[in-house]
């Protein structure tokens, strides 16, 4: 199984997406994240993404940044945003990040006051594992580190991603809350 470049990309701001769940205020909340491919692969392909979002007709264009702005998420040059809700519920469970689609199973393997370590692996269409940190500066503010090992083109792949999310408001718009993580 190997799994594309923009799969990949959209997996890992899932990671950023659930990163901030210990101690954190229930609201909107806004994560960016910048990912670092071992060949240059996700890069290029966030560029190429870029390049043609930049030459669609105006009309086109904003239509796009319209259906990802409702969704949440936006590419700039230095990495992506999302924008996700995070239910009173899902604060008060203190959980880790939901990874990737398909068969995921995560493990948090140390917990402090302002630190969360977890592991995590995703079977399936897309298989990827990996390993994160995630350092609270308070509870409407995180930044993250991790490593994800995937395939890509059918070759492995290790993506290093760096990771911050702040609280924006209590009241999430139009953003929906996620689904809740598997144990």
């Amino acid at each position: 199984m190997q799994a594309s470049p923009a799969f990949a990309a959209a997996a890992l701001v899932l990671f950023c997406a659930g990163a901030s769940a210990q101690n954190q205020t229930p609201g909107l909340w806004e994560h960016s994240v910048t990912i670092k491919s071992q060949n240059g692969e996700m890069e290029k392909a966030m560029a190429d993404m870029q390049k043609q979002m930049a030459s669609m007709p105006p009309e086109q264009r904003k239509q796009m940044e319209q259906m990802m702005a409702s969704r949440g998420v936006g590419v700039g040059p230095k990495g992506s945003t999302s924008r996700v809700c995070v239910s009173k519920e899902e604060a008060a469970r203190q959980i880790g990040p939901q990874m990737g689609e398909g068969d995921c199973t995560q493990q948090v393997v140390q917990r402090s006051a302002g630190t969360m370590k977890m592991k995590w692996e995703c079977a399936g269409r897309n298989p990827s594992s990996g390993e994160g940190e995630v350092t609270f500066k308070s509870d409407k503010a995180y930044t993250g580190h991790a490593v994800v090992t995937s395939t890509v083109k059918g070759k492995p792949e290790t993506m290093t991603i760096e990771q911050s999310g702040q609280w924006i408001a209590a009241d999430c718009g139009a953003v929906k809350p996620r689904s809740p993580a598997k144990p």
